[in-house]
């Protein structure tokens, strides 16, 4: 029997293509160079930390990604669509998804209801009304409240959680959307240590069927991924590898960790 033929985007096999391509990606603000000629490659089903100092470009990277900042120059690729010719809107119908460091959840709604408003799913008045559809989405909504480990508070107003409880909501309400890439702001910043080892076992899960981006400080949380790490410094990447591989790269000594 022959085997099935392997699709294939521009000659290359789809699985070999990367998920996200940054390549000589350069942002000015009133002539400082937030990012400088920055590349990097993510493979679908990856998890990358990216660390560096305060004004490394890390914002500004994950603004390109998103839509929030268009670069002066350089490529920036999500499969086949070109980042750099979409908006916000665009690139978040494409798959992306962003959580930054502070958490925005709606208060003064249950955390279950917080998962309903944010669920992808059509909102033709003809949709909503099918009660089939809405069990659908309940049942979605109670999928990601366990994938979260908010089962319990399921009735809470979401104005009552702990800071913790707050960060893995909005990944919840992410979640909901289904992307396929997610971006993720200091997701370890505020939380106790108990916070910290559920929130690595949520991102660990996460990453079982999605990309995840995690943009962190707190490199005892950055080991605990143990994923491959990205160093950026002055706009551009300095280093890559494991956690032990840059943590005993002198520049990345100099510029960071020594400090």
């Amino acid at each position: 029997m022959n085997a099935a033929p392997v699709a294939t985007i521009g000659g290359t096999p789809e699985s070999m293509q990367p998920l996200l391509y940054l390549d000589g990606i350069s942002v000015s603000f009133d002539g400082f160079k937030a990012l400088n000629g920055l590349s990097l490659v993510l493979d679908p089903g990856e998890m990358r930390a990216v660390i560096g100092p305060n004004g490394a470009g890390k914002t500004t990277m994950m603004d390109v990604i998103t839509g929030k900042t268009r670069p002066d120059s350089g490529k920036a690729m999500f499969r086949e669509a070109d980042l750099t010719q979409l908006d916000e809107a665009e690139i978040a119908a494409l798959g992306i998804g962003r959580k930054f460091q502070k958490p925005t959840v709606f208060e003064m709604h249950s955390v279950f209801d917080n998962l309903l408003l944010a669920l992808k799913a059509d909102r033709r008045p003809s949709r909503v009304l099918f009660a089939s559809t809405r069990a659908i989405e309940r049942e979605r909504a109670d999928g990601i409240l366990e994938m979260v480990r908010l089962t319990g508070m399921r009735g809470r107003m979401a104005g009552e959680l702990s800071h913790g409880q707050k960060q893995w909501l909005e990944i919840g309400i992410l979640l909901a959307q289904e992307p396929e890439l997610l971006l993720v702001d200091e997701p370890a910043a505020g939380m106790t240590d108990a916070e910290t080892e559920q929130t690595t076992e949520l991102l660990r899960r996460i990453n079982e069927t999605r990309s995840v981006i995690v943009v962190e400080h707190d490199m005892t949380f950055v080991r605990a991924l143990a994923v491959k790490v990205t160093v950026l410094h002055e706009g551009s990447v300095l280093a890559e590898g494991s956690l032990e591989h840059v943590s005993n790269d002198p520049r990345v000594i100099e510029v960071y960790l020594g400090r």
